[in-house]
């Protein structure tokens, strides 16, 4: 057995397309009307049809039970576009325990979505703070080869 993506019920999938491709900047890997796979290893799939696959079970939104993960390194930039196109956010960027930034909204079909930045820019980010590579692997529970690998591939840019 191989696990192959994730798969969110959409209602309406030309705008759900429009949000994943032109706002998260997505690729379409496979379109079969009614389902899309996209690059990333995730799918959408028009509701209806979901459900006439499920033998007509019910769909239910917003069980803020699953969510897709991304990640993208300038958050700030993210969260000013999603405000311009009134994205309802769950929450704008703030950084979780262990200092990764990270930002959640929902898809026009009330699925999770969250965007949080990479953990080697985080690493890098915490390095320009003025931390040490000791502080940043008790921070972010990453090991000393982690961190140096992390700063010298930002360093480079």
């Amino acid at each position: 057995m191989k696990y192959k993506c994730a798969l969110f019920v959409v209602d309406n999938m030309e705008k759900a397309k429009n949000f994943y491709i032109e706002i998260l900047g997505q690729e379409i890997k496979y379109d079969f009307g009614e389902s899309v796979t996209f690059e990333g290893g995730f799918a959408i799939h028009e509701k209806a049809h979901f459900s006439y696959l499920l033998g007509g079970l019910a769909i239910h939104k917003n069980p803020n039970n699953s969510e897709l993960y991304f990640e993208y390194d300038d958050l700030e930039q993210l969260e000013n576009k999603l405000e311009k196109e009134k994205v309802e956010f769950i929450h704008q960027v703030k950084e979780q325990p262990w200092r990764q930034k990270v930002l959640r909204f929902y898809d026009l079909d009330k699925n999770i979505i969250e965007v949080g930045e990479s953990l080697e820019h985080l690493v890098y980010r915490l390095w320009n703070e003025g931390k040490n590579y000791e502080e940043i692997a008790k921070i972010t529970d990453m090991d000393n080869e982690f961190v140096e690998k992390s700063i010298k591939k930002f360093s480079r840019r």
